[in-house]
């Protein structure tokens, strides 16, 4: 039986072009992707739009154009921006999508059929921005309390679905599975801010504006957000449609990431609608922190960021995949500045991957003429270094399945940082020096080599061009994940002169 991987990220609401935030959830979603598929599971990475409600409806009013038309624009843009990146996501799927549109129909019907749907009156404050209803009081000053802007009284006819019916099973389900919301702090949030307090039937449709996927037994009525946008993770899979293979085959979903101020949605409302519909939950869902600026969230609404297109131009498309998962703990808040963009490339990129590569290849060809092979001269300080370098994989395996990206990445650059002060207390050049050691010199150079290969194939999925940049420049074959181990007996050629891996980059 193939092994299977399923990873989301949210859909992302397009009320105006992306930004490094949206990027940072992507890029996470992206390279676990690609290490589970190098890995040799069968993969399906999901992201996209979530395109309806009525703060889009009102974009496109002043915008002057149809909502479709809105958000097209920005979709264009966003895939631009992903193919920028290098992201290799198996679909971007849209809200407005036909597949989608008429499977969230079935849902509604469905749950409306079993009865866990039924037609009310919503009375109650409405955040736009945010497509939130808020309780008095959970919102005591009038203000939204996601994003602190007005909220306003609405009242119209809506159906609702029983959120309440499932509070106590979905309770059951939270403790008897520790590892399906986290990281822990999330799910503390989660179960003491909102299952203890008790949980209200949600409003699942909206009459006081149009753009929406219609309640087909019931035309005043438009689905209203989160039925919608949370089944695009079956949907996209052909769920209730008679090409349901990659449902059977992915669902659930392994890994759900999502940002954390929309885990709420993610981890009470997903699990009971899939309770509703006889469906297995997701196995994790993971809610990441804030990249911010200066202190403050990035924030379409405020303003305070640049396209990162620029940032890709000024410093490449790989430094700022590493940098947005290098830098910060997955879960924690984290701060993007340029200045520490560039300080992460200087020190990582260009000073410890990039100056290993350039001395262990310049002094292949200098005493080698490029080829050598592994004399087997060890000696003692050889063996934590190779060690090392055969339990990589294995380290490397387990923080990827806890989602520690960033200290998977540090435990690779340690491994860097271990090669060049191994050149240091070898001293190859002194090896040189002396006829009588050029069977050690040549052992040396070859264990720098393998653990420049083994490093160059861990960072594929991080990294994926200057990776494969290493490898092309060691001229290998050797450059797979089963390869990922500790090779005595191979033939290596390596490039003459290869261009810089990194360059330094000068502050003004």
């Amino acid at each position: 039986m193939n092994k299977t991987f399923y990873i989301t990220t949210p859909i992302y609401y397009p009320s105006a072009n992306f930004h490094i935030g949206h990027c940072y959830c992507t890029i996470a979603a992206d390279a676990i992707a690609r290490y589970k598929r190098l890995d040799g599971f069968e993969t399906y990475f999901l992201t996209g739009s979530d395109e309806h409600g009525q703060k889009i409806e009102n974009k496109a009013n002043e915008a002057g154009v149809s909502p479709k038309e809105y958000v097209d624009k920005i979709i264009e843009d966003a895939k631009d921006l992903w193919s920028s990146l290098n992201i290799t996501y198996d679909r971007f799927i849209r809200t407005t999508d036909q597949d989608h549109v008429k499977t969230v129909q079935k849902i509604f019907k469905k749950l409306y059929d079993n009865g866990d749907i039924y037609k009310g009156e919503y009375k109650g404050l409405y955040c736009t921005p945010c497509e939130s209803f808020w309780t008095a009081t959970q919102s005591p000053d009038g203000l939204c309390p996601d994003c602190g802007r007005p909220i306003n009284e609405v009242s119209e006819e809506a159906y609702f679905f029983k959120l309440s019916k499932y509070q106590s099973r979905l309770e059951e389900y939270i403790e008897n599975h520790p590892d399906f919301i986290e990281p822990v702090s999330r799910k503390n949030e989660m179960i003491n801010n909102f299952l203890k307090p008790g949980l209200e039937d949600l409003c699942v449709s909206r009459t006081s504006f149009s753009w929406g996927i219609p309640v087909d037994f019931d035309n005043n009525h438009v689905v209203y957000v989160w039925l919608d946008a949370l089944s695009n993770y079956i949907t996209a899979l052909g769920y209730e449609t008679s090409n349901d293979e990659n449902f059977q085959k992915f669902w659930p979903a392994d890994v759900q990431l999502v940002g954390k101020e929309i885990i709420r949605f993610h981890t009470i409302i997903w699990p009971i609608i899939l309770m509703a519909l006889n469906l297995p939950l997701p196995k994790k869902v993971f809610g990441h922190g804030w990249l911010v600026i200066n202190g403050e969230k990035i924030s379409k609404s405020l303003g305070n960021y640049k396209d990162p297109r620029e940032y890709i131009k000024d410093y490449g498309q790989d430094a700022v995949r590493y940098f947005c998962l290098r830098e910060i703990p997955f879960g924690s808040d984290g701060n993007f500045s340029e200045e520490a963009l560039i300080g992460r490339i200087n020190s990582d990129l260009a000073n410890i991957w990039g100056n290993l590569v350039s001395r262990t290849i310049g002094m292949i060809n200098k005493y080698f003429d490029g080829e050598i092979q592994n004399k087997k001269c060890f000696e003692k300080i050889d063996i934590p270094f190779i060690e090392n370098l055969k339990k990589l994989k294995k380290d490397a395996d387990a923080k990827i399945d806890e989602l520690q990206i960033s200290k998977l990445l540090e435990t690779i650059f340690d491994t860097l940082r271990a090669s060049n002060k191994y050149i240091d207390d070898t001293t190859p050049w002194t090896l040189a020096k002396d006829d009588q050691k050029r069977d050690r010199l040549e052992t040396v150079l070859y264990n720098l080599l393998e653990s420049i290969r083994i490093t160059a194939i861990l960072l594929k999925p991080f990294m994926p061009t200057s990776a494969e940049k290493v490898l092309k420049n060691i001229c290998t074959t050797k450059n797979e994940f089963k390869d990922l181990f500790y090779l005595e007996n191979l033939q290596y050629k390596v490039t003459n002169n290869p261009e810089p891996l990194f360059e330094r980059i000068q502050k003004d």
